[in-house]
């Protein structure tokens, strides 16, 4: 844990509302960085607690933020912040602990039905710590990890998600397996720590799984992978350890700091709330399967199709993280949306109904109307695409799509407003494909700049990411006074188009294009361009749409709401 920034809570102070923020606010600018702030703004009554989760402190020199006086504390842990020991001493490992993470891992590994009845105990919570475990019955097709050779991907996930569901039917087998791991790891964060890393039983663990269906691969590989992936879990349990009291605990995704919003949620009994803006294990899997730091050449031939060709280590990672969704899911009430799509994918994923609900993002109006009058007669030659230069992103796409734009239209502009420090090999990357395509001049990278200043001067707001929720940035746009043209991801159709049959009548914001598309991208940009009707029609609609459906008033609203009723009706 990094301490010394921020306000602190004495001893003894308890905060209404723990955010937990992994790689978000207040050191990552943008996105659901200002939603949250947003949200601290929106809500002065409450003392809000801010546990930010990030990779390492290096990339967290200053806040970018300036918190609001209504945020009482501000403590940082860091994944990286592993033990470093000087001198490792021989250790057996705790056997109840192994025992319990036996199950636990049989469990994920399980891709069976559950052969006995759910525990009775089960009422949409968790059964207390003390309670003692009930094993069950099953027909395990385990191997390395999580999956098993011979499946496909798709019927691997189903089959996971039926048996982690935690619906009624499922979910007391989970809470029965976890519930133990849970009471280890916060009793004795420490030790589990370091039984993991330097047990014999943890040795014997790693090998008896590796030997039962991993051996024809590298065992290096796999036990670093292994390791790479849980000694995360061990940080964030000494993090449960020491974050000051709170009424209630709000995680902003899954993953770590969603496993960490389960751990806090059963060992304190506080009520915790999950909103994902985007999905987090759809966004991490769509980051493994391009991660070149994957090695895939363990490839067994005879999984190759069937897998669709995604690598045995690259699946474990996959299913670790919807496991770590999974665990998010039961433990939260309520599970927030931003649309439905995305609601009926945590569904999917196996969070209970019951505890779904979307509310809708919003934006202060009053800070992009005025940028309506800044803007020069006619439609500005630009195209912008605001965002940070990653590979979710597609910044390539927007690139390529400008060839098709200025071979139309000579002269018109793109312009990337956005950080590129968190992924300096794909900035570089972009920055050769504008060289190589002869856009210099054309495509030009502004880095962070304020958006008041940029979407005056824009004519397009441009968005091509292959995986969004709803983008604040679109919402933005539309108040400023600039149609969108946006791949069609996340609810940037309803947003363009309209989601029911009132707000189609509204229209059409400007364009919805497929995924990955430079040239229908590029075709709907010059269409509007060109078509200055057109421009002025869908620069309405955003306007009347985003000052009817997705106002800041309306949002915070709805969150006062759900703090309220967290709180017991006395936020």
């Amino acid at each position: 844990m990094k301490t010394g920034r921020g306000p602190k809570l004495r001893p003894g102070e308890v905060a209404d509302v723990t955010l937990l923020l992994e790689g978000t606010y207040p050191f990552v600018s943008g996105g659901v960085s200002s939603w949250v702030h947003q949200i601290i703004r929106g809500l002065p009554e409450i003392r809000f607690s801010l546990v930010f989760i990030g990779g390492s402190p290096d990339k967290t020199e200053k806040l970018r933020y300036e918190l609001p006086p209504n945020v009482v504390h501000l403590e940082e842990h860091y994944l990286s912040d592993v033990p470093k020991e000087q001198r490792v001493v021989a250790r057996r490992g705790d056997e109840a602990f192994h025992q319990h993470a036996r199950a636990l891992h049989d469990m994920l590994a399980t891709v069976g039905t559950v052969a006995s009845p759910p525990s009775s105990s089960w009422s949409g919570g968790w059964p207390s710590l003390g309670q003692q475990p009930v094993t069950q019955q099953r027909v395990p097709r385990r191997v390395s990890g999580f999956v098993a050779s011979g499946s496909t991907f798709e019927s691997l996930a189903q089959a996971a998600r039926e048996v982690l569901s935690p619906g009624p039917a499922r979910g007391g087998a989970l809470a029965e397996v976890l519930t133990p791991v849970v009471a280890d790891m916060m009793k004795n964060p420490h030790g589990c720590e370091r039984d993991f890393l330097f047990s014999e039983r943890s040795w014997e663990m790693i090998t008896e799984r590796y030997e039962s269906g991993a051996r024809e691969r590298s065992f290096l590989e796999y036990f670093w992978c292994v390791r790479s992936m849980h000694t995360p879990l061990f940080v964030m349990a000494r993090a449960a350890e020491s974050i000051p009291p709170s009424r209630a605990f709000h995680v902003i995704s899954t993953g770590f700091a969603g496993f960490l919003g389960m751990l806090l949620n059963r060992a304190r009994n506080v009520p915790l709330i999950l909103t994902e803006h985007g999905i987090y294990t759809k966004e991490r899997r769509i980051e493994l399967l391009q991660a070149s730091w994957i090695k895939d050449e363990d490839l067994p031939s005879e999984t190759f199709g069937g897998m669709s060709g995604i690598g045995h280590f690259r699946q474990m990672w996959i299913r670790f993280f919807e496991a770590l969704g999974t665990m998010t899911y039961a433990a939260s009430n309520p599970i927030i949306s931003l649309y439905e799509g995305n609601r009926a994918r945590q569904v999917q994923d196996g969070a209970d109904p019951s505890r779904t609900r979307v509310l809708v993002n919003g934006i202060d109006i009053a800070r992009f109307a005025p940028l309506r009058a800044k803007r020069t007669q006619g439609v500005p030659r630009v195209l912008g695409l605001i965002g940070r230069v990653v590979p979710i992103k597609d910044i390539k796409t927007f690139i390529r799509t400008m060839r098709v734009v200025s071979t139309e239209l000579p002269g018109t502009e793109g312009w990337i407003i956005g950080p590129e420090e968190e992924d300096p090999n794909y900035a570089a990357e972009c920055h050769d494909l504008v060289k190589g395509l002869g856009l210099t001049g054309v495509v030009k990278f502004l880095g962070f700049q304020k958006v008041e200043d940029i979407l005056p001067k824009l004519g397009l707001n441009v968005l091509t990411s292959i995986s969004e929720a709803q983008p604040l940035v679109v919402l933005e746009a539309f108040a400023a006074g600039v149609p969108c043209v946006s791949s069609d991801v996340g609810c940037c159709r309803e947003l363009i188009e309209g989601s029911s049959e009132q707000d189609r009548a509204i229209g059409t914001a400007g364009t919805v294009v497929k995924i990955a598309d430079p040239e229908a991208t590029g075709r709907a940009a010059v269409e509007l361009l060109k078509d200055e009707r057109a421009w002025y029609a869908a620069q309405k609609a955003g306007i009347t749409r985003v000052e009817r459906y997705y106002t800041q008033a309306q949002m915070i609203d709805r969150y006062r709401a759900v703090y309220q009723s967290a709180l017991g009706g006395n936020g």
